[in-house]
């Protein structure tokens, strides 16, 4: 088998579902060392380490996630595919990047790095620890599924819990009650016709009402209800938060828990570039060098029962990171220059 799928499938084979990465990291942590790297575990939370390798001084560090969504399923191939939960998103973007490592060991090159994190999928909590702990580096490639195009600029996000609150009666009698779910229901229609922000790169702010829960019984007046609601951000999220409470006012209250900034990239000429809509770790490692975003896959597979990555894409990943590690050591007049 070929050494970068076999690495794929074991790793795919690791359920990493987030808040469970402590076998994957430790399985990278076994092979890097046995690979000539310094391996370093960072503690975030217990039984789950972000991984840092590094070979010399790390001027430019390869970095992805080894979490995953839920559920875990293992893999399997064809001629043409790697399937599994996370062989998109991102684990063949981290088979990617320990094999074009590996090789360029192989080649000579050093002072590079390899920044492996957890929690991703949800809080980001490992990339905000890193970020505590930064190494000096002057550039951070990070692997996401983007069809192996750099990408110039993603979306932001922005998220919060809407609650609405009401008075708890018997059906039969409604003028007795206050109902929390129609108060909820009214605040969101208005969420839904509200204009929002556009960007000329970046294109439209978007907002996904994910859940939607409260009451107890169809018998029963709701006297509570919730919301919870991700936009999509082209521009800082001030603006909008005072949009958003404007139109909720005193109808409800809202928790916002979660923000992250749109995000400018480095173009690197010769490189294909998109503008993408999902967010990454990226703007929670900003003290971790300039950064870069690139990886194998399609992002419309991350996440689905059918997620997949093809092999050519695959091969093809692991000499762009190698291209682009090569090219960044370049540009300050050292390491190995772009052929």
């Amino acid at each position: 088998m070929h050494p970068l799928f076999e690495l794929l499938r074991k790793l795919v084979d690791i359920s990493s579902v987030t808040g469970t990465e402590g076998p994957c990291a430790e399985f990278l942590a076994g092979r890097l060392r046995a690979s000539g790297f310094a391996v370093e575990m960072q503690a975030v939370t217990p039984g789950r380490a972000n991984l840092f390798a590094t070979r010399g001084r790390p001027e430019i560090v390869l970095s992805t996630h080894v979490d995953t969504v839920a559920p875990h399923f293992p893999s399997n191939e064809d001629a043409e595919w790697i399937h599994g939960r996370g062989s998109c998103d991102a684990k063949g973007s981290l088979a990617c990047q320990v094999i074009a490592a590996e090789q360029l060991l192989g080649e000579g090159v050093n002072d590079f790095g390899l920044l492996f994190v957890v929690g991703e999928e949800t809080t980001s909590d490992g990339a905000r620890a890193a970020n505590e702990r930064p190494r000096a580096s002057r550039y951070l490639i990070v692997g996401e599924p983007t069809e192996n195009r750099l990408v110039a600029a993603t979306k932001g996000v922005l998220q919060l819990r809407l609650r609405a609150h009401g008075r708890a009666a018997h059906s039969a009698y409604p003028e007795l009650g206050e109902s929390a779910i129609e108060k909820l229901l009214d605040i969101l229609a208005g969420l839904r016709s509200m204009p929002l922000p556009a960007d000329p790169e970046l294109g439209s702010t978007t907002m996904n009402i994910g859940r939607i829960s409260g009451g107890v019984g169809a018998n029963v007046i709701p006297a509570e209800a919730e919301a919870t609601i991700l936009f999509r951000t082209v521009s800082e999220a001030a603006a909008l938060i005072r949009l958003i409470e404007q139109l909720v006012g005193n109808r409800g209250e809202c928790d916002f828990f979660r923000s992250v900034a749109p995000t400018r990239l480095e173009r690197i000429p010769g490189f294909d570039a998109d503008i993408v809509a999902f967010t990454t770790d990226v703007p929670n490692l900003d003290r971790w060098g300039r950064p870069l975003l690139i990886g194998p896959g399609s992002i419309l597979l991350a996440h689905t029962a059918e997620e997949r990555v093809g092999k050519k894409e695959l091969v093809r990943g692991v000499e762009l990171y190698k291209r682009l590690v090569k090219e960044l050591k370049s540009r300050d007049g050292k390491g190995v220059p772009l052929p």
